[in-house]
């Protein structure tokens, strides 16, 4: 049976789990900055999701295909974007070459699209870092059977699309959570910050992280140091954290409720690509 995000968040060993993902998803965004830079920023991982799931087949739609005009039909429906920013997506990914005209099944009128291999290998290692987790946290095997499986990758991926379309825990997880992850950059800046956190007291109002050094988070993760600051100074405002001393020279924490945001998306997610796997595996096999 596939863990609930009641059972992961709390589990006496998510919180090793949290952190050992916030590493990998970093370790992954510094080999391949350009197209992990698509899932450090809410708004293009939903849009990524959406391409992927229609290429494989969008659930409950008919057909199996990706072209303009139906990607930007699901981004509007799911109220991830606006009609411009999707196109411009599209757009981005065809000269970045994440994704490619499908010749042979195009006309005048539609351009079937699929994604590139780098694209898609990227897609792979994102759901297996999470499935290894949840083998971690049960002693599972899902890994071994995905990698056994040649279909079971896009049954899996447009599971878990069409569930985290229709999860208020994922796409609205909390306002400092929001404020990081629909910043361009600023989902890999939070994974940053919480992977920082050795030890979590959910009784004290702060856990201090420790010193951070801003020019080396604008270096690791390609942020200007005017965005930086400002996703600081607005986490700021609304007391999600701050330097215990000198701005700069001292330690810095986090809130208590910036850390449950992100511990409880955290526990939604993973609960929604272990239901994913169900289906694309099957349960008990």
């Amino acid at each position: 049976m596939a863990f609930t995000a009641k059972d992961l968040a709390s589990s006496d060993h998510f919180l090793a789990a949290i952190l050992r993902c916030a590493n990998e998803l970093i370790a992954i965004y510094h080999q391949s900055p350009r197209i992990a830079s698509i899932f450090a920023a809410q708004q293009r991982w939903l849009m990524a999701h959406a391409g992927f799931a229609l290429y494989h087949g969008y659930p409950d739609e008919p057909g199996s295909a990706l072209y303009a005009a139906r990607f930007v039909s699901l981004v509007l429906k799911q109220r991830i974007a606006s009609r411009n920013t999707a196109v411009a997506f599209i757009q981005e990914m065809l000269a970045y070459r994440f994704l490619r005209p499908m010749p042979e099944f195009s006309d005048r009128r539609t351009r079937l699209l699929e994604p590139t291999e780098t694209a898609t290998e990227h897609l792979a290692r994102w759901i297996n870092t999470h499935l290894f987790i949840l083998d971690h946290l049960d002693g599972g095997d899902r890994v071994a059977r995905m990698a056994a499986d040649a279909s079971a990758f896009a049954v899996i991926q447009s599971e878990i699309a069409k569930r985290i379309f229709h999860s208020e825990a994922v796409r609205n997880p909390g306002v400092t959570f929001n404020l990081f992850n629909w910043a361009n950059s600023g989902g890999v800046v939070m994974d940053y910050l919480i992977s920082r956190i050795e030890h979590f007291d959910p009784e004290s109002e702060r856990v201090v992280i420790g010193p951070i050094s801003l020019k080396s988070i604008r270096e690791q993760f390609l942020i200007s140091n005017t965005h930086l600051k400002r996703l600081l100074r607005e986490a700021g405002v609304l007391g999600s954290v701050g330097w215990t001393g000198v701005p700069g020279k001292s330690p810095f924490w986090l809130s208590r409720a910036f850390v449950s945001e992100y511990w409880n998306y955290q526990a939604a997610k993973f609960a929604i690509i272990d239901a994913a796997s169900e289906v694309a595996l099957g349960a008990g096999q």
